[in-house]
């Protein structure tokens, strides 16, 4: 069932009426609007009368509407003038029409078809959680109110013609090495003492898109109230800059809800500053939000995919967004002159005893992240991966460690009230003892059952995100004979594979694989070096050797 809406001569006077303004007070805006934004473009009550009816005053259609007139309505309203000067579509004449269900044999008129699904009802879009976001790009692009719904409703459309599955196709095919020899070819200029990471395994050398130094390497970092030390010193949302590039965020959300990727408004931690040394992990952190990360800094992971995927070289000046947000590696460093956000990504190692056709030994969780995520989606990673968020206590909730538990209840034992996707929290506590999941309870029961340490801390140059590579070690084989079975992924991930520590060659073929994600890998290869160290006989693992600088 759709909404029933007055008739309109035009989508002009149909916008003017959504305004609850008259042609004579719709007329004093626009002149207000053309001298507060330097637009030339003048526009008299008579000559928007004439526009909205779509004819002149002798009745014969409207000719050429003066460019600087267009751009003026262009600017105001988000939409091309064509689309403003057509009627909406499947008007009736009968006083009102229905829109969101168009009869199946209605005809529209030429060049009406791109208004049929912005004019649907707001509730199009609720499905995916969205309409924060369209009005968050409004605000920070100074587009009237609902100006990204309807540019988002036009795409989708569009793309149902453009041949949009043959792109994501492509990106699809784009494999990690590729997108590691773009960043290398649009970083062409390195800096003192930074690298990106690299590794070798047996004999094949990798590297990644992952800007590190070889004192956050390795770090072997108990994430315990001693050493796991990040602070929160500016409680205050971060003020985003004017957006600047709103075709790509419209691109990206009509994407979004398409493939029904998950967007939340709550909070994210930003990075303002890190400080590494003596076995701690330091640093200020201040707040973002999720949507104002999602449509800037996220954008430039597509933007350079579809770069590589036409074999494009990315060098500077084709790549709008990452010029604008990451043009350099001295950029990418100034945590407090942009926006840095980052997550704590985990190999976990579970004990398990011998089964009688193979010894002790540890396995290995890996994921194939499921469309729906917003960020290395289809690509293989370590599990639990999330962004570094606070829950309900923004003070206490930026230890990496109090992340890293929460990532195991929601993706690792089923705890769906800690996904922040799917709300608030409305517990005072998501994470006091009464409310753990049994495995998760298990674990912290007594001390040393579960161990999680940092390995090692980059920058991901695709996003610019900060990456906190982790290990979590079960030793106690108790927890695989109780709980193995109760362990399975959530909605972020499409598969889940086990590999066993003791199976070198098989896990030489995956850390070859050129479908995992670059922070994934990372994360996987610092914490295979260090259960090599700790592990014992339970593991024997391909020859890796790191390093992140040349």
């Amino acid at each position: 069932m759709g909404w029933l809406v007055s008739v309109y001569r035009t989508v002009l006077e149909q916008k003017v009426k959504e305004r609850r303004q008259s042609v004579e007070e719709f007329a004093e805006f626009v002149e207000t609007f053309a001298r507060e934004h330097g637009e030339p473009g003048t526009l008299s009550a008579r000559h928007l009368q004439r526009l909205i009816s779509g004819n002149r005053a002798d009745g014969a259609p409207l000719g050429p509407v003066r460019a600087v007139t267009a751009r003026l309505l262009e600017r105001i309203f988000g939409l091309d003038i064509d689309v403003l000067l057509s009627p909406p579509r499947d008007t009736l004449g009968t006083g009102a029409t229905e829109v969101g269900t168009p009869s199946p044999e209605a005809e529209p008129a030429s060049g009406t078809a791109r208004e049929t699904v912005a004019l649907a009802p707001a509730a199009t879009f609720e499905h995916a959680g969205l309409s924060f976001a369209f009005d968050w790009l409004d605000a920070n692009t100074g587009w009237l109110p609902q100006t990204t719904r309807t540019k988002v409703a036009v795409r989708i459309e569009e793309r149902a013609t453009q041949g949009e599955a043959d792109r994501s196709r492509r990106r699809s095919r784009t494999d990690r090495s590729s997108l590691a020899q773009g960043i290398a070819a649009y970083y062409d200029r390195g800096l003192p003492g930074h690298d990106v990471y690299r590794a070798r395994c047996d004999h094949r050398e990798i590297v990644t898109t992952v800007l590190t130094r070889p004192e956050w390497l390795d770090l072997a970092c108990p994430l315990g109230p001693e050493t796991d030390l990040l602070r929160l010193d500016d409680a205050r949302l971060s003020t985003p800059p004017v957006h600047a590039g709103p075709q790509h965020a419209i691109e990206r959300l009509a994407e979004a809800v398409e493939s029904g990727v998950r967007f939340t408004d709550l909070p994210l931690y930003r990075l303002l500053d890190i400080d590494i040394r003596g076995g701690r992990i330091a640093g200020s952190l201040g707040l973002a939000s999720f949507v104002e990360y999602a449509l800037t800094m996220d954008l430039l992971e597509h933007e350079l995919v579809d770069a590589v995927a036409r074999d494009a070289t990315p060098w500077h000046g084709t790549l709008s967004l990452r010029d604008r947000y990451l043009p350099t590696l001295t950029a990418a460093l100034d945590f407090r002159s942009r926006l840095c956000v980052g997550g704590v990504v985990s190999l976990c190692a579970i004990a398990r005893p011998t089964d009688g056709y193979r010894p002790a030994d540890y396995t290995l969780l890996v994921q194939e992240r499921s469309a729906q995520v917003l960020n290395a989606a289809r690509r293989l990673a370590v599990i639990p991966k999330g962004f570094h968020e606070p829950m309900t206590d923004v003070r206490a909730d930026a230890r990496l460690g109090a992340t890293l538990r929460r990532e195991m209840e929601e993706e690792l034992f089923g705890r769906r009230d800690v996904d922040s996707t799917g709300g608030g929290n409305r517990a005072a506590d998501p994470m006091h003892f009464g409310r753990l999941s049994e495995p998760m309870r298990w674990l912290t029961e007594e001390p040393g059952r579960l161990q999680t340490e940092c390995t090692g801390f980059g920058l991901n140059l695709i996003s610019g995100n900060y990456e906190f590579a982790s290990l979590i070690v079960i030793d106690d084989e108790d927890f695989w004979r109780k709980y193995g079975g109760a362990i399975e992924a959530n909605w972020e991930t499409h598969g889940l594979r086990l590999y066993s520590s003791l199976d070198r060659r098989l896990l030489a073929e995956l850390i070859s694989d050129e479908s995992w994600s670059n922070e994934g890998l990372f994360a996987l290869l610092q914490g295979l070096r260090r259960l090599g160290e700790i592990g014992g006989d339970r593991v024997d693992l391909p020859r890796i050797e790191s390093y992140g600088k040349r």
